[in-house]
């Protein structure tokens, strides 16, 4: 399969930029939630949160939106866009660190660029763009402190069928490589190609190495094939 992509992977090492603290955060997960072995979309997803799930936060990028989780004996990297904290009776996204949360934060530095990074800078040639996060507005207003109210990432317009599903498994295409997590709910940016799928009314592509179902009018995910 041809690999397409639209940003540079770096091999990265991780410094702590504030003393370890001896209680984890719990937060909340606002959508079924991917668990990377790395903090970055490029990372393999070793694991899924299930929406409205807790899973205790050990440590966050002190510049970007990935934290460190544990979850059904997995531990990995989760985007904080979607992890939710309860503050002052409102749910509110682990990214804008809020007051009153203390969570360990590390640095990232980048130490070296692998051939696979050469690779991918020299196909890219600069980022198109990223994905739309849907978690400030949308399954994250839906949470209170202890659960989900209403479903975590938003009813699809059209439900695929099996048939579908099965459509996609079996007509691979290129990866595309945004920035973001893949979730239901999060907007494909403009300018990336999509794909006819039998069922009218929805699209599909490859996004950071999962295929996703997308509305064919707004763009939006509703379904990630795992």
């Amino acid at each position: 399969m041809k690999l397409v992509t639209f940003g540079l992977v770096s091999t990265l090492a991780l410094g702590a930029a504030a003393p370890a603290f001896a209680q984890s955060v719990e937060a909340i997960a606002a959508t079924d939630l991917n668990i990377r072995s790395g903090p970055g979309p490029f990372y393999d997803v070793v694991g899924v949160i299930a929406g409205g799930d807790s899973v205790p936060v050990s440590r966050c990028i002190d510049s970007a939106a990935w934290c460190e989780v544990t979850y059904n004996g997995t531990t990995g990297w989760s985007s904080s866009d979607y992890l939710a904290i309860g503050v002052n009776d409102n749910a509110v996204a682990l990214t804008t660190r809020p007051a009153g949360v203390t969570v360990e934060t590390v640095t990232v530095e980048n130490v070296t660029e692998t051939q696979s990074d050469q690779n991918v800078a020299a196909a890219a040639g600069g980022t198109l763009g990223a994905l739309a996060a849907y978690a400030l507005g949308g399954p994250i207003a839906g949470i209170a402190a202890g659960g989900i109210l209403g479903a975590a990432g938003g009813a699809a317009a059209v439900e695929p069928t099996e048939e579908t599903v099965t459509y996609i498994t079996q007509n691979p295409v290129e990866t595309v490589y945004l920035d973001g997590e893949v979730v239901v709910g999060a907007g494909i940016p403009t300018g990336i190609t999509t794909y006819e799928v039998p069922q009218e009314g929805l699209r599909y592509l490859n996004v950071n190495g999962q295929y996703v179902l997308v509305d064919a009018e707004t763009n939006a995910i509703i379904r990630v094939v795992r």
